[in-house]
């Protein structure tokens, strides 16, 4: 069916909506989509909830940070974990002025459309994705998504740590250049993804892990996760600009368990093969279940090593799957926690990551590995995160951590397909 023709200018984040879509893809080469950004969806704790009264006649307004760019894009809205359909009256687009600031540039706001209609009701459970905006889209830009709900979602579906302000009041204010008098939280809500439209060669890597990969400890509406450094330096990258970075950690997320998020396995369909161009996943997580055996007193050496069986069991499980899909799978090992205060992880913990952690650099499990425990570790202390790129936990790293794991990453693992 031949789409209508619509125009919209996006001064600087690029959205310039030229002629309709069957001009453009008759006249434009080969395209794909792909993943720029994501979130990976939870129910969120009660002490990361809005208020459902809040959500009442209210307007959100969340900011992005986009990876790859291209000629298009289309904004994923969620009601995975609601238990009734969930209403938007409307979710718009801009530019924003700041990462920081609820501010807009008026000009640059865009009402998505959802099967050519401003409104749409997302069935419990699922997801819907808006029709594309046409445009070119700027890597490595900032995006502002605000949505109207008449009602509150039955049952939130969110992101808590999304290391970036979220806005909220009550009226209709999707278009509003300012939110003044907005209500403010970190975390985001009801939205899961933007996918780009790229060339032939664009392709996205998914970062599947805990929170490491999402950022506990890096700066609020700064950007600067592991998975924000390689975005930057794959953009920055001739043989590589076209490839996304779709961020799918969650804090305090395990590979066996259920708890914050569901566990690794359940959420591999959504979170790594459903993302748009996806050719790589970065798989970065067990220190949760590594930790977690025996934090409230050690247990015998028996549940140790069955719980390491269990964890390289599931890793086999997620390159099975992920080959099954044409996916290559990339085995990160797990970073120092000895002095964590959480965990407080004695020999035989450290022991379980050393062991999980040769399995994931012997050959012929992974298809490459990328050696975090090596960037990360104290050369005088194994065991122990490197003072300088330690948050002070002793568990998360701090920015200037989360750099040296971003530089540390060969861009090479995406050159090759």
């Amino acid at each position: 069916m031949t789409s209508k023709i619509r125009i919209f200018i996006f001064a600087g984040l690029g959205l310039a909506l030229a002629a309709g879509m069957a001009h453009a893809q008759a006249s434009a080469k080969p395209r794909v989509w792909v993943a720029s950004w994501a979130a990976s969806q939870q129910v969120p704790e009660t002490q990361n909830s809005i208020q459902a009264d809040d959500l009442r006649d209210a307007t959100v307004r969340q900011i992005v940070h986009l990876s790859v760019g291209g000629t298009a894009l289309r904004v994923h809205v969620s009601n995975e974990f609601g238990s009734f359909p969930l209403h938007f009256t409307s979710v718009h687009i801009a530019r924003p002025l700041s990462p920081a600031s609820a501010a807009i540039d008026p000009a640059t706001d865009k009402a998505l459309e959802f099967a050519g209609k401003q409104d749409v009701t997302v069935p419990a459970g699922a997801e819907f994705i808006s029709d594309p905006v046409e445009g070119p889209v700027k890597a490595l830009s900032d995006v502002a998504i605000t949505f109207h709900l008449d009602s509150p979602p039955s049952r939130e579906t969110g992101h808590p740590g999304s290391r970036a302000t979220t806005y909220y009041l009550h009226g209709d204010l999707v278009s509003a250049a300012e939110l003044p008098d907005a209500k403010t939280i970190e975390h985001w809500y009801q939205i899961s993804g933007i996918d780009v439209l790229a060339g032939t060669r664009a392709a996205a890597v998914v970062a599947l892990g805990d929170s490491i990969t999402d950022g506990h400890a890096a700066t609020t509406n700064g950007n600067d996760r592991w998975t924000d450094v390689l975005a930057a330096r794959l953009a920055g990258n001739a043989a590589t600009r076209e490839i996304g970075v779709s961020n799918q950690g969650i804090g305090g997320n395990h590979v066996l368990t259920d708890g914050l998020g569901p566990n690794v396995l359940a959420r591999f369909d959504p979170d790594v093969l459903a993302q748009a161009g996806v050719h790589w996943v970065i798989v970065f997580e067990a220190v949760n279940d590594l930790g977690g055996l025996a934090i409230r007193g050690e247990v015998p050496a028996e549940q140790h090593a069955a719980l390491v069986e269990r964890v390289l069991a599931a890793y086999q499980q997620i390159i099975v799957r992920a080959h099954a899909h044409g996916l290559q799978a990339i085995g990160a090992t797990i970073t120092p926690y000895v002095g964590s205060g959480y965990y407080h992880p004695g020999p035989l913990s450290e022991s379980d990551r050393e062991a999980v952690n040769a399995w994931i650099r012997a050959a012929g499990h992974f298809d490459a590995v990328i050696d975090f425990d090596a960037v990360m570790r104290d050369p005088e202390h194994p065991d122990h995160l490197l003072p300088a790129l330690d948050c002070g936990d002793h568990l998360h790293p701090s920015p200037a951590g989360y750099k040296a794991m971003g530089e540390a990453i060969p861009l090479k693992l995406f050159t090759q397909r």
